[in-house]
Parts: C-alpha cells; sequence; structure tokens
C-alpha cells in the first residue's frame, strides 16, 4: 500500500510536468470544466425514446441528448460488465488493460492491475477532485479499489451486483454485504441504493467547490436484481414480463439521472459540466434477468457476446456551454474514446504510453468530420475460444462467436463470421465463403492486436 500511495503521488506530479514535450494546459483549474460519466449497466442498445423505443418513459435522458449529442453507432469496449468498466478507465482495449472478462466478486482478489493510468489518476493530476459513485467490479483489493486507482472519494459495491435494499452480493455463495465508503465498509440496510448514490454523488458535487470535479457514476442499472421503484411498477403494470421488470429499472435509472442533474441546475453547476451517458454493454438475457426484457431492434444479439446487441450501446455528451445540441452522430466511436476526448475537452495532456482510444472531439464539434478509428477491436476472455472481433468500415468479422439473443437458441456458428453491416446489419448472412480476402484482411488485424497485447503483457510483467 505504501508503495502504490508512494507511485500514485509521483504520477500526480509526473502527470503535471511532463508530457512528452506537451506543456501543461492552458485553462486553470476553476476554468476547467467539471465531468460527469454516468455509466448505467445492462441497458439495451435501443432502450431510451430517444432511440425509438415507444413503451418506455425516459424524459431526463431525452433531454440530455437534446442538449447534446446522441451516437447511433458507439460500441462499449466489451460485452461483459468488468472488461467494459476497464475499457472506459484507461482507454485501452480491455486485455491490454489486464480485464479480458469479469473479475470477480469476491473480497480479496484482485482485478485491474495498478500500473494502468486511469481517467481518474490522469484528472486528479491536473486538479480534478475525483468520485466513483456506484459499482466497481474491478478488484476487491486496497490496492485494487478505487481509492488506490485514483478517486478521492468512493461509495458503493465492488462486486458485479447487489441487491438494493440489504446490499448483499447474493449470487456466488457464501453470502456477502458489499457496502463501502473509501475502503470501510458501511451499513445502509433498508435504504435503496439509487438514492443512496444520487445523495453521494449530490454531496461530493456541493463539497468541491474550490476545484473542477470529475465523478464516475456507475448505475448498477437495470442490471438484475431488477428493482425499480413502486412507482414505475404501477406505471408498468400492463406490460408483459420480462419487459414489465426491466422498464421499471430503466425509468428509475432515468429518474435518478434527472435528481442529479437537478443539482447541478441548482448549483448553476449545468453550463460548465460535461455529462456523457452510456450503457457498458447490451442488455441481459440470463435467468437472473427474467431471461431478456431489453430492446436491441434488429440488433442480433445480447450482453456475452460480440454481434452487434452485445456491444452498440446507447451514448449522449452533452456540455451546453461549448458542444452541439440536438445532434446526432453516426460515426463509429467507442467507451475507450472517452478517455482521449475528456481530456482533450478538459485541456488535460495525454502521458506517453499506448492508448487504443482516439478523441471524438473533432467528430463531435463537426458531422462533417469522419469517425477517428478505420479499424476496432474486441476481444472478450481469454485461451483459443475466445470472442473476438474486427469491425473495419462497414465489413465485421467475428471470431468464435456466441449468439445470446432471447431466441437464439443453441445455434451452432462458424469460427468465423463475416457481415457487411450496410447491407446486413441483422447479421444474420456469413458471407466468409464469399470473401476470403476480407476474412485475410481482418484475421491479420486481429493478430496484430493480439501479437501487441500480448508483448506489452509480457514487457509488464519482466518489470515487476
Amino acid at each position: 500500500m505504501k508503495l502504490h500511495v508512494f507511485v500514485t503521488a509521483f504520477l500526480a506530479v509526473y502527470l503535471s510536468l511532463s508530457f512528452d514535450g506537451l506543456s501543461v494546459g492552458k485553462l486553470s483549474a476553476m476554468d476547467k470544466p467539471n465531468v460527469i460519466v454516468i455509466y448505467s449497466d445492462d441497458q439495451g442498445t435501443l432502450d431510451l425514446n430517444c432511440y425509438g423505443s415507444k413503451d418506455l418513459h425516459t424524459p431526463h435522458l431525452n433531454d440530455l441528448a437534446k442538449k447534446g449529442i446522441r451516437f447511433t453507432q458507439m460500441y462499449s469496449p466489451s460485452a461483459i460488465c468488468s472488461a467494459s468498466r476497464a475499457g472506459l478507465m484507461t482507454g485501452r482495449f480491455p486485455a491490454r488493460a489486464g480485464v479480458p472478462s469479469n473479475v470477480s466478486s469476491t473480497q480479496g482478489v484482485a482485478g485491474m492491475p495498478t500500473s494502468e493510468v486511469t481517467i481518474a489518476e490522469l484528472m486528479a493530476g491536473h486538479g480534478y477532485e475525483t468520485a466513483h459513485i456506484g459499482k466497481w467490479h474491478l478488484g476487491y483489493t486496497p490496492e485494487t479499489m478505487p481509492n488506490a486507482q485514483g478517486f478521492r472519494y468512493s461509495f458503493g459495491h465492488m462486486g458485479g451486483c447487489i441487491d438494493n435494499y440489504s446490499h448483499f452480493f447474493y449470487w456466488a455463495g457464501p453470502n456477502r454485504h458489499d457496502l463501502w465508503r473509501n475502503g470501510n465498509e458501511v451499513f445502509r440496510d433498508g435504504e435503496f441504493f439509487l438514492d443512496l448514490m444520487v445523495d453521494e454523488a449530490s454531496e461530493f458535487i456541493r463539497g468541491s467547490k474550490e476545484k473542477p470535479f470529475l465523478i464516475y457514476w456507475a448505475i448498477n442499472a437495470p442490471h438484475y436484481p431488477m428493482q425499480g421503484t413502486s412507482k414505475w411498477r404501477e406505471h408498468y403494470k400492463d406490460l408483459d414480463s420480462p419487459r414489465r421488470q426491466y422498464a421499471e429499472f430503466v425509468s428509475t435509472v432515468d429518474e435518478k439521472v434527472g435528481d442529479l442533474l437537478a443539482v447541478l441546475d441548482e448549483l448553476s453547476l449545468r453550463d460548465n459540466t460535461i455529462v456523457i451517458f452510456q450503457s457498458d454493454h447490451g442488455h441481459s438475457t440470463e435467468e437472473r434477468a427474467f431471461g431478456g426484457g431489453g430492446n436491441a431492434g434488429p440488433y442480433r444479439g445480447a450482453k456475452g457476446c460480440l454481434f452487434e446487441a452485445g456491444i452498440r450501446v446507447p451514448s449522449i455528451i452533452s456540455w451546453p456551454s461549448s458542444l452541439p445540441s440536438n445532434e446526432v452522430r453516426d460515426q463509429l466511436a467507442t467507451g475507450c474514446d472517452w478517455y482521449p476526448t475528456i481530456a482533450a475537452l478538459c485541456d488535460v495532456p495525454i502521458p506517453n504510453h499506448h492508448l487504443d482510444g482516439q478523441s471524438l472531439v473533432p467528430m463531435i464539434k463537426s458531422s462533417d468530420q469522419s469517425s477517428p478509428h478505420e479499424s476496432f477491436f474486441w476481444l472478450l476472455g481469454k485461451g483459443e475460444r475466445a470472442q473476438w472481433a474486427v469491425r473495419r468500415g462497414n465489413w465485421k468479422l467475428l471470431g468464435n462467436p456466441t449468439d445470446r439473443s432471447e431466441d437464439a437458441g443453441k445455434v451452432n456458428l462458424p469460427n468465423r463470421f463475416l457481415v457487411n453491416l450496410a447491407s446486413d446489419v441483422r447479421e444474420m448472412n456469413n458471407v466468409a465463403d464469399q470473401y476470403p480476402e476480407i476474412v485475410q484482411e481482418l484475421e491479420a488485424i486481429m493478430k496484430q492486436e493480439v501479437s501487441s497485447i500480448d508483448s506489452e503483457i509480457a514487457n509488464q510483467a519482466s518489470t515487476r
């Protein structure tokens, strides 16, 4: 612990002084915008009114889109919880960040390596107050919990999910309580966790008057257990299950987002606060989620697979004083891009290490700009049977694909599945045999990325 504290302190000084020849940003600390990253959990591709859902009530997130920019081809870093969060926190492929799959929800199990430079560490090195609120799922040891990964303040659960009233993890025994503030266990039995998160984030904002702040609000919903409030259970009582339970929790999320945005309005902070909303990946079809409930529209797949519905997610950015409003971007973007995008918008130089994300600022400011990615790569799991995908232009190649759609059943899929999204957005027709040269080209991208990741991990291991 002492070594990590020293390294973190050194990193803050290093980040503020030396960035491969770049000078420190021109904005003073008080001029810099605040940042709130809201990461919902298991929210389906089209599950907001502004994405076309007619049976949901999401006025606050619709309003956020009207005051900002909505993305139609935003991809999560991965199709499962921990890996997606690692990509967001580091701006790197999750496998490169040491988290190719889910981290254990058991106390005492390490997660994302401390060598990774998180967005919180980056921003803290430039005068930002930093807070994690909600779900972590990136490590359950003191060295890998939020306070040691750049967050001055932390409130939430370290594992993958909790009951929202008892705050116990019940999904793999033994049953255990999982609610923490700054590394210390706290007990708030009977209080609704989503309300607690709003309260904690609001108090952090009220107490951060002298410095700009970065809040990572990892809402643990609509992930199971689906425990929407009585207001929304009444509202959706005529919907069929599992859409009913899912809708109750989505509207609860929307309401709580509205509660926090109201605090920004009350404190006259809204205009100078960047708010990013995004789901960590597609909707769940697990038994604990009643087998589904999310809306992926025409897209194939769900949480846990690399078909479109597993990784294409709702996403919005809003900064009323400085970014366009009520606009849509159709270019490809990824959750790894938020790290360099936030840094650019906040005038914070990025240290000289490998990022897989690219700044979206040019694309955000002008719809005429192309995607910063010629291609992008996903790797889910380890070993020869790990799922992977490469997208380049409209071509997408999936390796060892799995389909977790509600109606997929036990589909036997070939180990190479090639689609052209321009003509087959449903990903139903495998054209790998018709375009072997495209398969080879996309496989070459995969092999290059895997080799790069393996080399970097090996180098890190040799220097420990």
